[in-house]
């Protein structure tokens, strides 16, 4: 009688997490393709944080504990003040919040004027021009031309160039004192700070209205819409979001204005042009008080976050409801 041999075969038993021991030894292919992604990401995402880490965040951070110290921004030693920077400027500093007020004045004019400048040149340039390539070209060049070497560009237009002119054609307009007065100096600065941010914009609303159906325009040119009509009521709603961020860029641009600014003007006549960014500049790298200057700068920051969050909240609601 033969005896048979019954082959026992243990069963792959399952780990406590779900999975098989001969699964677990392979490896989980979701869990692999999921760890490489993290490590790609990583890679190109990586050196970007840790430089803007180093770039940004830890000097911003040094700011906020300098604000609060009467550090001269040379010597070793720190004292801590407290509040006692901020309390001089809110109370006894007179010409920073004149220069916050000729800062303001001057953004609010600077954005209007670049803005609708950009915003025509696009207009103009978007159309079936033969030279439109070139004409981008021409009023886009100086925005690549440095602040410093543009502001003496200028002085020197204002200066000589309009003399010249107002004794050739008599015109009281060029005969005025363009850096010498503060109205006029005032104004010099608006015009140059356009006549240099205007082809930048242009390039971002003609890229805006290069995206329009031209199908919707057609539509109501054959409804009777005048070209004023096209523009106020189909062209800037469906551009809205260039707008968005022309006027962002703009309003940084205008409070930010340091080097045009000391290459004009540097912050005369009797300090009725000067910047706030030329101040803070004055305040901590020439008075030697590092502490209050970067208190002024925390200050500065606040402010000017503040406005622009409230601008891109304004216009993204405009997006929206058109």
């Amino acid at each position: 009688m033969e005896t048979k041999m019954e082959s026992k075969v243990d069963p792959v038993v399952p780990n406590t997490s779900g999975r098989t021991k001969l699964h677990d030894v392979k490896g989980d292919p979701k869990r692999k393709a999921k760890l490489k992604s993290i490590l790609t990401y990583t890679a190109f995402v990586g050196p970007a944080l840790i430089f803007f880490f180093v770039i940004q965040i830890i000097p911003f951070l040094m700011g906020i504990y300098y604000s609060f110290t009467s550090w001269n921004g040379v010597s070793s030693a720190i004292e801590w003040v407290g509040l006692e920077n901020y309390k001089r400027i809110f109370t006894n500093d007179e010409v920073f919040f004149n220069s916050f007020m000729f800062t303001t004045k001057f953004m609010f004019a600077a954005v209007i004027i670049s803005n609708l400048i950009g915003f025509g040149l696009a207009l103009l340039l978007n159309a079936a021009l033969k030279t439109k390539n070139i004409l981008r070209t021409v009023f886009f060049i100086p925005n690549v031309i440095g602040g410093l070497l543009l502001g003496f560009i200028w002085q020197f237009i204002f200066v000589r160039g309009f003399a010249s002119v107002g004794e050739l054609t008599g015109l009281s307009f060029f005969k005025l004192p363009w850096l010498g007065d503060e109205t006029t100096a005032f104004w010099g600065i608006v015009i140059v700070f356009a006549w240099q941010i205007s082809g930048y914009m242009m390039i971002i609303y003609i890229a805006a209205l290069q995206g329009v159906d031209n199908s919707l325009l057609e539509a109501a040119r054959i409804d009777g819409a005048n070209n004023f009509t096209l523009i106020t009521k189909i062209i800037i709603p469906l551009i809205l979001p260039a707008f968005t961020i022309c006027f962002f860029l703009t309003i940084a641009m205008a409070f930010k204005i340091f080097d045009l600014n000391l290459s004009l003007t540097g912050g005369g006549p009797f300090n009725s042009t000067q910047s706030v960014a030329i101040n803070i500049y004055q305040e901590a790298f020439q008075n030697n008080r590092y502490g209050l200057g970067t208190a002024k700068a925390i200050i500065f920051f606040v402010v000017v976050a503040i406005f622009t969050t409230f601008q891109v909240m304004a216009t993204k609601k405009r997006e929206v409801e058109a």
